[in-house]
């Protein structure tokens, strides 16, 4: 069984054009969000989706540099980028991380990706409701769930944004994985304006090198124990 943990991501934006290829830490925001999926226990295979767009090309040339395979499809409609990467992994089990979580938690995306396996289900996420931090965000399903979205979802709001068919859908056995800490989904860990990126910035060099900067622990208590920095974190929730 190969599970395949893919990675939208794309050049464009309309708040922040180019995020993804933007230096926070010495790094591009891609390349901690790859380094990060990389080490998610139960990933066989980490992919780039990428639009067929010129203007996307660096990203491409990104992911590449980074050893990161790379599919190409798709601007708009996402579903089908997502359904004809894990068609082209032979994937049995789909991982969906966006390419703007550079605070991604690989020990939580383990954790999702292990409730979907452990109960046999269709589709396992993490913010069903939201209790994490925004930015944590990760859904499993199975390849089987992913093609019958592709095949049968038609509003564009389902295309757009990969699992909302099989999340609504009353057939899908499914599962959320709730925060351990009550009280921390207001913090705003994700990457779409100037002022996301000013914190990033501010955060990133203060965590710890390594695996132990991974864990969203160490990102919460540095923001707790820092008034300016859990302003400027709460003030864009």
């Amino acid at each position: 069984m190969t599970t395949a943990i893919i990675v939208q991501a794309r050049m464009g934006s309309t708040r922040l054009c180019g995020k993804v290829l933007m230096d926070v830490g010495g790094k591009t925001v891609l390349d901690h969000v790859m380094t990060r999926c990389r080490a998610v226990a139960g990933g066989d295979v980490v992919c780039c989706a990428i639009p067929d767009t010129a203007d996307s090309d660096p990203v491409a040339a990104e992911a590449r540099r980074l050893g990161i395979a790379v599919f190409r499809g798709s601007e708009s409609d996402v579903l089908d980028r997502y359904w004809r990467a894990a068609r082209a992994l032979k994937a049995d089990v789909v991982m969906r991380i966006t390419s703007d979580c550079p605070l991604i938690d690989p020990a939580v995306a383990a954790e999702v990706l292990g409730l979907r396996a452990r109960d046999g289900l269709d589709y396992t996420c993490n913010n069903m409701p939201p209790t994490w931090p925004h930015g944590l965000d990760c859904e499993a399903m199975t390849f089987a769930w992913l093609d019958r979205a592709a095949r049968e979802a038609s509003k564009p709001h389902d295309r757009e944004h990969v699992t909302p068919f099989i999340r609504a859908h009353p057939d899908s056995r499914k599962a959320n994985l709730p925060c351990p800490i009550a009280g921390v989904a207001k913090h705003r860990w994700t990457l779409d304006t100037p002022a996301d990126l000013a914190f990033m910035r501010a955060l990133f060099p203060r965590l710890p090198a390594g695996p132990a900067g991974h864990n969203w622990r160490a990102a919460l208590a540095l923001v707790e124990a820092d008034p300016a920095l859990a302003h400027v974190d709460e003030s864009r929730a």
